[in-house]
Formats: C-alpha cells, sequence, structure tokens
C-alpha cells in the first residue's frame, strides 16, 4: 500500500472513532424516541424528561468526558527569536529538512525532553498552534548534533511527505492515546470505545512505523546518523539521570522547606560527578514500546539509524548545544523560578541544602521515635537530656521494650543506642559542634566542625546503660556538646516539612467527601469539592502536596509569609492552581478550612478490602475508626492509591 492511502486510511480510522462515540448517542436517543413513541401521549411525556436523563444524558455525558482533551503546559521560559537567534535558525533548518512548518513558539522546559506539542480542534481532526518544548537539560548536557537530530525528528511528524492526511493521521494517534486510556471502566460509552480503539491499533501500526522510522530518518540526515542514534541512548539515559537527582539530591531538602539556588547547575555537578551511573544507563536496554506507543522496537531504528550513517571520520569535538543560547545560566535562573517556585521555601546553596535536608530527615526520624516514647512514658520526652534522664533511672529500656515488644533484646539495645546517637548527632549539629561532609558521588559523613573524625556511639552507648549515663554526660560536656540543643523543636527552628507520599481526591471518608494526602507520618484530610468542582480538586491538592506539609500536620503553606498571589508563581509539575485562588491575605490557604491532620502513631491497625470499590480501615488509638472508599470519580496524584496500600501494609505489620 502507498504511503498516502496508509496515512489516509490511519487518518480515516481516526475519524471513525469519533463518529462512532456520537453515533451511540444518536442512537440512544432514536431508542429512546422509538420506545416514547408508542406509549400513550400522557404517558410518554411523564417518562420522556426522566428517560432521556437516564440513557442519552448519561451517554451523552460519558461521551464527552472520554473525548475532552486536557492541554497540559509544562512550566517554562519562552525563548522567542530575538532571545536565541541561533536556536531558532537550527528550528527553521530542522523544519525545512523535514517538510513541515516551524512551531508558533518554543519554551524551555525543566524536565530532559523534547516535544512538539499542538492545541488541536475537533479532538484533533483539525490542527492548531504548534509549541517546541525543548529541556534545558538537553541544552547543558547535549552538543548541537544531537539536539539538532532530537528536534528535526519532533518536527518530521508534521509532515506530509507521506501524504497529505498524514499530519492528521499523527495527531489522532496521539489523541487517542491519550483519550482510550482515561476512559473510566465503568463508562456507559466504553466498551464501544475501546472495541473500536483496539481495531484501530491494529489497522493503524503499519503506517505510525512508518512514520516514526522517517521521523529517524529525517533526524539522521539533518543531524547525522551517529548522533541520531545517541538520542536514542543518551534520551532515557538522560531522563534516568534526571530522576535519580530529584530523588537522591533535590527532594529530600525540597520536602523539608527548602530549595536550593541553581537546581540546574546541581544537576551538572551529578553528571560530571557519575559518568559510570549514566554509562549503565545508557547501555540499559529500553522498555520494550507501550499498548499506544508508536515506535518501533529499539533494535529496529538502530539497525536502521546504522544503515543510514556514513561510516567516516567523528567530528574530534562537536558544538555544545548551550552555545546556541546567548545567556543559558540567565535562562536557568528564569526557569527555576517558575519550576521550582520557593512558596515559602528557603533558598540555600548546595552545602546548606544539603545541611538542612540531612538536618530534616534526622529531626523528622527522631520525634517520631521521642513520641513513641512520650506516649508510654506518660509525660512528654522532647530531646536527649529527658532521654539520658529517662536512662539514669533505668526506665528507658523497659520504655523501649514496651514499644517494640515483638523485638528480641539484643536488637531493643541497638535501636536505644542508635536514637540516643542520632539525638547527639542533632545537638552537636544545632550547637555548631559538627558539620556534613558532603560528596555528589558518595555518603554524606558528619565530622567535628574541623572535619576530624567524630565519635557519638561510644558515648551513645555509655548513655544507654545507667550505671554509666554520668561518664557520657562528662564526655558529651568535654567535647562540647550541650544537650538542651538536642530536641527537633529546640531552640525555635522551624518544624520541618515531611515527604509526600501520594494523595486520592474526591473519596468518601466516613462518608462524607474529602480528599487525602499521604504524607511520611500519617494522612492529611482536606474537605472535598463539589461533583462539579472536581478537576479543581486535582489541582488543589497538588498544589498542597508542592506547598508540603509540617511534621506537626500543618500546611506549610498556612505557616509561610504572605505573599502576593501574583508573585507566587506555579507549583512544580503540570498541573497548577491559580495562585490567587490559593493565597489569602494572610498568606493562608483559603480552602483548608475543616481539614485535619491524623498521625500514624494515632492508628491502632489497619486493613483494606475490595467489593465492588477499593476501601481502607483504620483502627485509632482512641478506639474510634476511619473508613476511606471510593466514590465514581475518585481520582489520584500520581503514586496516591498505592501510597494508601502502603500504609495500610506499614500499620499492619508494625501494630
Amino acid at each position: 500500500m502507498r504511503h498516502g492511502n496508509r496515512a489516509a486510511l490511519s487518518a480515516a480510522g481516526f475519524a471513525g472513532f469519533l463518529l462512532i462515540a456520537w453515533f451511540q448517542v444518536i442512537a440512544a436517543l432514536l431508542a429512546v424516541a422509538l420506545v416514547l413513541s408508542v406509549l400513550p401521549g400522557s404517558a410518554a411525556v411523564r417518562v420522556a424528561v426522566p428517560l432521556v436523563i437516564a440513557t442519552a444524558g448519561l451517554l451523552w455525558w460519558a461521551t464527552v468526558r472520554a473525548l475532552r482533551l486536557p492541554r497540559p503546559a509544562p512550566a517554562g521560559v519562552p525563548v522567542t527569536r530575538a532571545d536565541a537567534p541561533a536556536l531558532w535558525q537550527v528550528i527553521d533548518a530542522a523544519a525545512a529538512a523535514a517538510g513541515a512548518r516551524p512551531p508558533d513558539a518554543v519554551t524551555v522546559v525543566a524536565g530532559a525532553f523534547v516535544t512538539l506539542a499542538e492545541r488541536v480542534r475537533l479532538t484533533g481532526l483539525v490542527g492548531g498552534r504548534r509549541e517546541l518544548f525543548l529541556g534545558l537539560p538537553l541544552l547543558l548536557a547535549w552538543d548541537q548534533p544531537r539536539l539538532r537530530a532530537a528536534v528535526a525528528h519532533e518536527l518530521a511528524h508534521g509532515t506530509r511527505r507521506l501524504g497529505r492526511f498524514a499530519p492528521m493521521a499523527y495527531r489522532g494517534r496521539v489523541a487517542l492515546a491519550r483519550i482510550v486510556p482515561r476512559i473510566p471502566r465503568r463508562s456507559p460509552a466504553g466498551p464501544v470505545l475501546r472495541a473500536y480503539a483496539a481495531w484501530y491499533r491494529r489497522i493503524d501500526a503499519p503506517f505510525a512505523r512508518e512514520q516514526e522510522l522517517a521521523a529517524d530518518r529525517v533526524a539522521a540526515e539533518f543531524g547525522g546518523g551517529r548522533p541520531a542514534a545517541e538520542v536514542l541512548r543518551d534520551g532515557p539515559a538522560l531522563e534516568g539521570m534526571q530522576q535519580l537527582f530529584h530523588a537522591e539530591y533535590l527532594s529530600p531538602g525540597w520536602q523539608a522547606g527548602h530549595v536550593p539556588d541553581d537546581v540546574f547547575g546541581g544537576f551538572l555537578r551529578v553528571l560530571a560527578a557519575r559518568p559510570d551511573d549514566m554509562a549503565l544507563l545508557r547501555a540499559r536496554t529500553p522498555e520494550p514500546p507501550g499498548e499506544w506507543d508508536p515506535h518501533p522496537p529499539f533494535a529496529d531504528r538502530i539497525a536502521a539509524l546504522v544503515a543510514l550513517t556514513d561510516e567516516g571520520p567523528e567530528v574530534a569535538v562537536r558544538p555544545a548545544a548551550a552555545d546556541l543560547v546567548p545567556d543559558l545560566p540567565a535562562l536557568g535562573r528564569a526557569l527555576q523560578a517558575v519550576a521550582f517556585p520557593p512558596a515559602g521555601r528557603t533558598v540555600l546553596s548546595w552545602d546548606e541544602f544539603f545541611d538542612a535536608a540531612r538536618a530534616g530527615e534526622m529531626e523528622r526520624e527522631a520525634d517520631a521515635s521521642l513520641r513513641a516514647i512520650s506516649r508510654v512514658a506518660g509525660s512528654p520526652v522532647t530531646g536527649a537530656a529527658d532521654v539520658l534522664e529517662l536512662a539514669a533511672d533505668g526506665r528507658l529500656r523497659k520504655i523501649a521494650e514496651t514499644v517494640f515488644d515483638d523485638r528480641p533484646a539484643d536488637e531493643v539495645a541497638g535501636r536505644i543506642v542508635d536514637l540516643i546517637a542520632l539525638l547527639l548527632a542533632l545537638a552537636a549539629l544545632h550547637g555548631g559542634v559538627a558539620r556534613w561532609r558532603h560528596s555528589w558521588t558518595g555518603t554524606a559523613e558528619l565530622v567535628a566542625i574541623d572535619g576530624s573524625h567524630l565519635d557519638l556511639v561510644g558515648p551513645a552507648e555509655l548513655a544507654a546503660d545507667p550505671a554509666t549515663v554520668g561518664a557520657a554526660r562528662e564526655r558529651l560536656a568535654a567535647m562540647g556538646i550541650d544537650l538542651a540543643t538536642a530536641g527537633p523543636a529546640a531552640a525555635g527552628r522551624p518544624t520541618a516539612r515531611v515527604p509526600v507520599v501520594g494523595g486520592v481526591v474526591n473519596v468518601l471518608v466516613d462518608g462524607v467527601r474529602t480528599d487525602v494526602l499521604v504524607v511520611e507520618t500519617g494522612l492529611f484530610l482536606l474537605p472535598g469539592l463539589p461533583r462539579s468542582r472536581a478537576g479543581e480538586a486535582k489541582r488543589r491538592l497538588t498544589r498542597l502536596a508542592a506547598d508540603g506539609v509540617l511534621a506537626d500536620g500543618t500546611p506549610a503553606a498556612a505557616k509561610a509569609p504572605a505573599l502576593d498571589p501574583a508573585a507566587l508563581g506555579p507549583a512544580p509539575g503540570p498541573a497548577a492552581v491559580p495562585a490567587s485562588d490559593l493565597v489569602t491575605g494572610s498568606g493562608v490557604l483559603a480552602s483548608l478550612d475543616g481539614s485535619r491532620f491524623i498521625p500514624f502513631a494515632d492508628m491502632a491497625g489497619a486493613s483494606a478490602s475490595r467489593n465492588g470499590r477499593r476501601s481502607w480501615a483504620m483502627r485509632l488509638s482512641d478506639g474510634g475508626t476511619l473508613s476511606v472508599r471510593t466514590a465514581l470519580d475518585s481520582d489520584e496524584l500520581p503514586g496516591g492509591w498505592t501510597a494508601l496500600d502502603d500504609a495500610v501494609s506499614f500499620l499492619t505489620s508494625t501494630r
């Protein structure tokens, strides 16, 4: 079959999907009209409205919901032709090589990817404004040939060289890849649409493969065969390194309420410090294409590019992609302001950021342990001084045995020493006796303020024994460690934020519509919004997750200084709520009235069940219960359902 015929068949298949979707609604209306036509006039009038609503109305609503395409807009910085003429010259040349028109705009974003987004009309039947999203990490880490190949591949998706209907076929494929997975399992429009989509994938697969291989050929012709092949490996590898950077370097301090002054500079340091990790990611075999991924298998794409590659000598030095932007550091700072807005967080240098992140982790761990000890002791235990008092009169061991009643004696003794060492480390850090020695390649080390070795395990072992608590105090005094500074909340230090694990919206908590944010230490419950504002509920919870929750269960935004809504900026991630909807004149989230926090420490057990709908039940220490159940329009932030399941598993295994 010729290229043009395949493109026309694919485009027709996509148009057929839309026709089938609306044909269901028309068929339902005709069926209702047929039923009404055989009823007496008075009976027809009585049943017409409820019957139309129950059949055609419900099907119409389900179809509209299924075909609605969200328009994600990653936080980014627009780059005009005047801002970066050299970059635009490359883009224009790539468009000419692809036989497509240049994009209408270019936006530099934080992710390690390049993609062309089109604001389509009629669900993709008609094209619209096209915007190229270009990841700053690519400009920082890649050379120009690789960037040229990646940009040319994306722009080649809009070429008409494979037929006049080729752009429409590509738009339809992208649209269905977003529509079909979002169709609710119980949607009345779902069965027919999913069946047609499965048939469409089969008839579209040959042209989809052809279109992607053609885009690879354009990339090889414009950027070079070797760079085009390198993009296939380096793209996923760079995304993997960015995920590692966010998880290991950025997220701990961000969750603790801080932000580094140069996020993208830190990413460059990680790339320079961990070349072996990058090499491992490059060598990893990519995952097979997903159900709606039109790309051919990786091996087939590489083989096709090898056949196009000129085996001549490699260029000694390739020009850096960063040279295409006149002031890349300034662009990085502007992008950080919108992709990682402080929103009340403290801006620190990377060394200070690492210090604060480690201290925050330690304080959260110490706070949880001290809360458990306080419950058993029957009185507040706030820091190392109180713990040593309990150890001196022999009560600490008995309390620990109660807390860890199913653990062997040796393990209980070890945990006592670990807790005391943790509290002593906090005291040393807050008292200026110790500091962290950080490394971009290895584990941080707690050392004395002059960089020498610092032994805190020895004093902790002495403090764990009632007979040697006095000797431990003398040794700590000689080291200059003041136990009064050991508590997590001592000296007026701000409460640390706790990591957000996931979230779910529009669930029923004890029968009441509620949104739930799962954090490391408990559940934050937020009164739900009406069904008509279901989309807003997800954006609201996304913003709350981005702002963070303090260890005491208070939203971080509630304790932030008053902010100008226009200056707050969007939250990190694709879903952002207008700042004016979230902050009042006092800087407090306006829609958090009635919210409450339930710590895991106050839960005595939990269970999960699935009887049609998923449900979770938590038993509280005071004898009450907390029931969470899904509703028809329940939805999740990334990892939300898994977070609830993991919370139940944690409570089951530790209670």
